[in-house]
């Protein structure tokens, strides 16, 4: 899974164990989130678990532009 790459990759400070926490917790989410939509009971059952997944999906961009405006990765590093 490509998230836990880059989470393996950030650096081992304190920002960087934190953004890894974060990124891996809603980096992780949105597959077994959408699993969950698919067995929906309902249209709006469905409605609703899809925008927790979008949610989820939203966070991670977050973090993401975050590691790169911060330039937490190394740039040379491409098993990313």
């Amino acid at each position: 899974m490509r998230v836990g790459k880059v989470v393996d990759a950030l650096p081992d400070t304190r920002l960087g164990r934190h953004i890894a926490g974060q990124l891996v917790r809603c980096g992780t989410a949105g597959p077994p989130n959408y699993d969950e939509a698919r067995a929906a009971e309902s249209h709006n059952d469905f409605v609703h678990k899809l925008g927790i997944v979008f949610k989820e999906l939203r966070e991670s961009r977050v973090w993401l532009l975050m590691i790169l405006e911060g330039e937490l990765l190394p740039s040379t590093d491409s098993k990313i």
